[in-house]
């Protein structure tokens, strides 16, 4: 029996809705250019968000480059001390404009790449303001130029619910009905005053990918001790591979060889968390720089699994409290941005990982590489690992995270 056509599929939604703030509510081969600035910002980001949200048991999965691309918009309209710290946290250059370009160039970079190597890649931005809500025309003019976003007129006071129906059925039609339901029941009120969303939908297959009939049943050990059982996938291939010391890297790429899964796997069972309080951008992209080509026989399981956050509390402990509070300063969106906050940021991912490519997607809304003498290296993920999907071209991390247990 053929499997489904071999997987990755991963989502996540964001959202970030900016409200009125009432008185009870409180390693890259693109070397140069703003591109490449913005996808090692966002990747130092992403990291630092993983490390505020790895105390969380089990599997972890997110895209930071979906968050980034949200958040950078919201940032296009903050000014102030509250631009500062959102500028500090997200790792984004002080100059707006910068930021701006470079997005744009990221963005065509990543598409381009998809349409020239035969992957999919999506990215859709959008916004959805108050009809009667008086938005700058320099901020809309800046989010169609430089993100694409897709405007929209709705009415948050008298249609709230439709209007999430709305901005779901958005967030689920550029997802491939991946990610369903970002935004709960009640999410949106009649304060609200501006959404931004940001969704990404990646599906490909591997460059060397794996025979169905090869996959067995065999034990994976948990970080407590115990095992179970795995649909384990095999096969025997050159890659791109390092052995660390503690921990082992092996890079998987997708047909057309512009994106990559990058697996970091401790060699201690229970090393994951070792592993992971040493893992910052500048040692991620130490290791990646050092991969050499090896003959590997690898083991891999098939697994599925979705993450759901809210990341209020984490972005401003993170050093940009200001966003959430009263006093924030957002008068590069509207005149009246005395009356905007930052309410709610959530996000959604999904993935699936079987033996013929990947499928990712992920939404974010704001609202606001042989011998003589054959020698297999073993790369066997029979315990908890670290994993990341990455664009060869700019560098940019699309999705990261952690697999615990597969399920």
């Amino acid at each position: 029996m053929r499997s489904r056509p071999a997987a990755v599929a991963a989502a996540l939604a964001l959202f970030l809705a900016l409200c009125l703030a009432l008185p009870d509510r409180a390693t890259s081969r693109m070397t140069a250019g703003p591109a490449a600035g913005i996808a090692q910002g966002n990747n130092a980001f992403g990291l630092n968000l993983y490390a505020a949200l790895r105390a969380q048991p089990g599997n972890l999965f997110l895209s930071p480059f979906s968050i980034a691309t949200a958040m950078s918009m919201v940032y296009s309209g903050a000014r102030a001390r509250t631009a500062e710290q959102m500028a500090a946290v997200l790792h984004l250059p002080s100059d707006l404009q910068q930021v701006q370009s470079g997005f744009a160039e990221l963005l065509n970079t990543l598409q381009a790449g998809a349409k020239a190597h035969g992957y999919r890649l999506d990215i859709a931005n959008g916004l959805w303001a108050q009809k009667d809500y008086p938005l700058l025309p320099a901020y809309l003019n800046a989010m169609r130029s430089a993100y694409s976003a897709e405007i929209d007129s709705v009415d948050f006071v008298h249609e709230a619910e439709a209007v999430r129906a709305r901005i779901n059925s958005w967030v689920a039609g550029r997802t491939q009905d991946k990610i369903k339901d970002l935004f709960p029941r009640g999410a949106f009120h009649p304060d609200t005053r501006l959404v931004l969303a940001n969704a990404i939908y990646f599906k490909g297959t591997w460059a060397s990918q794996f025979k169905a009939e090869r996959t067995h049943d065999a034990p994976f050990t948990l970080l407590g001790g115990g095992t179970v059982q795995v649909r384990m996938m095999e096969q025997q291939a050159r890659f791109n591979y390092l052995d660390a010391g503690t921990f082992q890297v092996l890079e998987l790429p997708y047909k057309g060889d512009t994106l990559a899964m990058d697996v970091f796997l401790p060699r201690k069972p229970d090393g994951l968390a070792d592993f992971e309080q040493g893992l910052t951008a500048e040692a991620l992209a130490g290791s990646l720089a050092k991969f050499h080509m090896e003959l590997v026989r690898l083991a891999l399981p098939r697994f599925t699994m979705t993450s759901s956050f809210e990341l209020n509390r984490e972005l401003a402990a993170m050093g940009m409290p200001l966003a959430f509070q009263s006093g924030a300063d957002f008068s590069g969106m509207s005149e009246r941005s005395r009356e905007l906050v930052l309410s709610t940021v959530v996000h959604k991912a999904f993935v699936d990982v079987n033996e013929e490519g990947t499928e990712a997607a992920a939404a974010t809304g704001t609202g606001f590489k042989a011998t003589a003498v054959i020698r297999y290296i073993e790369f066997r993920v029979d315990h908890p690992c670290f994993f990341l999907i990455r664009d060869l071209s700019s560098g940019a991390i699309l999705f990261l995270g952690r697999l615990d247990k597969p399920a």
